[in-house]
């Protein structure tokens, strides 16, 4: 499989800019993303697609930068996207859900309850309704059962393509997921929100106090998301040729995986 890494929105937080990391996988049945970043109704309607968590982000709202843009700028049609997996349903990461009206949306069913199903009073308060009021094609996934890379819970998605394993990783949201994806010759994992900077899993390098604080203010479960930053610096720090382990939104990551684009 061919996987494009792309940036699909830049936020400038304040002392550290972050990127939106969306893999765009070429699979013999058609396209598929990995999360879909901010979109062009977001970028025309911010402040009833994004909410008030845009003034703390600082999302630059670039069309161009919307995956529908990039992946016709690669010689594909919007309709070639077939499917889209998620780590999450926060805004920046299913904007661009509404610009793919045909794919069908893969997620954990856990995150679908506490989203779109049953969500608590801080879940309402925290995703946002118009962000899927299009109607996409929910399909609700139960990682159980299964074992990846010391990981309990993951579910090989085959309807989607071979070699996609959606890995539960529940703490930053109540149905939180990694996407692993095999290029044929590693393992890219898409951490999503499970880790923001790449200092918390070297453990060398300074993470800013910003991206501290707003993983501490978001985290749903903090003990969670604490051992998921164990368990992944330890595959991290294991520096396996046959796996990468990157964020949605770490710059420096996203940079390293694209000049070494998987082919």
């Amino acid at each position: 499989m061919k996987i494009h890494h792309l940036n699909c929105g830049t936020m400038l937080l304040p002392t550290a800019p972050l990127v939106c990391h969306v893999l765009l996988v070429e699979t013999p049945g058609g396209l598929v993303l990995v999360d879909s970043g901010i979109g062009l109704a977001d970028v025309a309607e911010p402040r009833r697609r994004f909410g008030p968590v845009r003034h703390l982000v600082r999302p630059v709202f670039r069309a161009e930068e919307s995956a529908a843009h990039q992946v016709e700028r690669l010689g594909f049609a919007r309709d070639d996207v077939r499917h889209i997996v998620l780590t999450h349903v926060d805004a920046d990461h299913i904007g661009g859900l509404s610009d793919f009206p045909h794919a069908q949306i893969h997620l954990t069913a856990d995150e679908a309850l506490g989203s779109m199903v049953s969500p608590s009073l801080r879940e309402r308060m925290r995703f946002r309704p118009a962000q899927w009021a299009h109607g996409p094609k929910i399909v609700e996934h139960t990682p159980d059962g299964e074992k990846w890379r010391g990981f309990a819970a993951a579910r090989e998605l085959d309807a989607v393509a071979p070699g996609i394993v959606l890995v539960s990783l529940p703490g930053h949201t109540r149905g939180h997921a990694c996407v692993a994806v095999d290029t044929g010759t590693r393992w890219l994992l898409h951490a999503g929100d499970a880790f923001y900077h790449h200092g918390t899993l070297d453990g060398r390098t300074p993470v800013p106090a910003a991206l501290r604080a707003m993983e501490t203010l978001v985290a749903r479960d903090r003990k969670k998301v604490r051992d998921n930053h164990a368990r992944l610096a330890e595959l991290y720090r294991a520096d396996d040729p046959g796996l990468a382990v990157f964020s949605a939104h770490d710059p420096f990551l996203y940079e390293k995986l694209r000049a070494g684009a998987d082919a």
